[in-house]
């Protein structure tokens, strides 16, 4: 029995994508520059294994780029350095991610030979007129294709959205969160959309011609993403940008949403709601909230942000008030 999952990441940033869309620069978002040959990608897989739980079920993940975009020949030999793991039972499977228009029978036919298990696509949004504001080079039909030919070879389907691109709505974003779920996900990731520095984004913001979400307006969509997600049983496995150095110190982005707690931000959030709905049928009397262990941040919120709105509340955990 397993008593925990961890995915062991290797980063390739932008090796194989041809793009440039309006938003990307992913040496700042991943926070990397080189990119790892198939032997450091040992080392990698090594290094994390030497600190992980032999109980643990564990995955290599291939990210920051456009896997599939590689040819098959280099797809294959960062494959093949996962093979001898697998056989150990050190690994169980790989996942990846990639675009959509880099899916085709030859690429599934290899990753299902060399165990991948999971295959995320940057959908981005499902709303072509966005697609095409932020030079994305693909189709939401293409998005719908490569979902379906993932599905039916055998993989788990991902489907990562943006939300605040050019030319996006709330409503939108939630069309294409309905989308997501009716093509068959499994997970997702929700990134707020970022002007980072270096990309045509930027020049359209200092040009005025882009403004960003607020962190406010982010944390009140990703919140009905959230509880839309949940509803339709797809799992969110991040929400917001991982905290690379360039994002923490401020030197990678010029505007928009990025808090190193964005997740915590949009949970806290959902919590208020609950909390001032029960309290507003208290009709004054004191109020107690019973809250799972695993939430009882969230309710109390970040920077104790509920429990402050709300002095007259008692959140309590099993037999203990807070």
């Amino acid at each position: 029995m397993t008593d925990q999952h961890r995915v062991i990441p290797i980063f390739i940033p932008q090796r194989a994508c041809p793009h440039r869309c309006t938003y990307c620069n992913q040496f700042t978002i991943a926070g990397q520059i080189s990119v790892p040959t198939p032997e450091e990608a040992v080392r990698t897989i090594e290094r994390h294994l030497a600190t992980m739980s032999a109980n643990a079920e564990v995955r290599v993940g291939f990210f920051g780029g456009s896997f599939t975009g590689l040819s098959l020949a280099e797809q294959d030999a960062y494959l093949q350095v996962v093979q001898p793991f697998i056989k150990s039972g050190q690994v169980c499977s790989i996942q990846l991610s990639t675009r959509p228009d880099y899916i085709s029978p030859a690429v599934l036919d290899l990753l299902k030979r060399r165990h991948v298990g999971i295959i995320e696509l940057g959908a981005q949004s499902l709303d072509d007129g966005i697609l095409a504001a932020t030079h994305r080079g693909h189709t939401a039909a293409q998005v719908e294709e490569a979902s379906g030919m993932i599905l039916k070879a055998g993989f788990q389907l991902g489907l990562q959205m943006m939300i605040g691109l050019p030319g996006d709505t709330k409503e939108k974003a939630m069309g294409t969160a309905a989308r997501i779920c009716e093509l068959g996900a499994t997970f997702t990731r929700i990134y707020p959309t970022l002007v980072v520095n270096d990309t045509l984004l930027a020049k359209q913001y200092e040009d005025g011609l882009y403004q960003p979400l607020a962190l406010e307006e982010a944390v009140d969509w990703c919140k009905d993403l959230q509880l839309y997600f949940e509803a339709h049983h797809v799992q969110i496995l991040r929400m917001g940008l991982h905290p690379s150095r360039q994002l923490l110190d401020g030197s990678g982005y010029l505007a928009g949403p990025f808090h190193v707690s964005f997740k915590e931000l949009v949970l806290t959030a959902i919590w208020h709601d609950k909390i001032a709905d029960i309290v507003r049928h208290s009709a004054g009397n004191p109020v107690e909230i019973e809250v799972p262990a695993g939430e009882l941040n969230y309710a109390i919120g970040y920077g104790s942000a509920n429990r402050k709105t709300f002095p007259e509340v008692k959140f309590k955990m099993r037999d203990k008030f807070l």
